[in-house]
């Protein structure tokens, strides 16, 4: 594909709508719509150089045996969903610092520490140029409610086998349930895979 070029259609408060004209290797026109966080973008570079506009934290507790996972009602799907603590890298922050206030925010949990940095990854690509940064570490503390009125989240720290029942009857969101399916499982499957 070549990129031809990419016009705004119309900006809202948080995110922006764009046609992007490509042109196949035989010739043909095609536009595909996206979205994205930047309300700027005019060029083919500034379409993937952005900077990472949210922080995904992966957390466990201290000794290792329970993940941390929000259920919270994401407006656009209408639902409530199982995803990790996530929010959107503030002006002037870096990921870390974004990190300890979403999750402090979302949780009100503390982050103790960091043992991975993941390189950017692309949120959601079918439709937008979002990336995210995911944060692995642990935390401690007590669990209350988000501090946001706009969100409706309730976080809860899971055990493995607690993992596994919601995998079969709920909800999540995609990179939330991979990690979940690959973490969840127990000895003596990753025994039988090994054999």
């Amino acid at each position: 594909m070549k990129f031809k070029r990419i016009n705004k259609v119309c900006e809202g408060k948080y995110i922006t709508r764009y046609n992007i004209d490509y042109e196949t290797e035989i010739g043909s026109q095609k536009t595909y719509e996206m979205i994205s966080r930047s309300n700027d973008l005019d060029t083919f570079e500034k379409l993937h150089e952005t900077r990472p506009d949210a922080v995904i934290m992966i957390i466990h507790n201290e000794t290792g045996d329970k993940l941390l996972l929000n259920r919270e009602f994401r407006m656009a799907v209408g639902e409530w969903v199982y995803n990790f603590p996530a929010g959107l890298i503030d002006e002037g922050e870096n990921e870390r610092d974004a990190a300890k206030r979403e999750l402090y925010e979302e949780t009100g949990l503390t982050l103790e520490s960091v043992s991975e940095v993941w390189k950017e990854s692309y949120s959601a690509i079918g439709f937008s140029n979002e990336k995210g940064v995911v944060i692995v570490g642990t935390a401690s503390g007590s669990i209350r409610p988000s501090d946001s009125d706009m969100e409706e989240i309730a976080a809860a720290w899971y055990t493995k086998q607690d993992v596994r029942k919601l995998l079969e009857n709920s909800r999540f969101a995609a990179r939330t349930q991979a990690y979940c399916a690959l973490w969840s499982k127990n000895k003596e499957e990753e025994c039988e895979l090994d054999h």
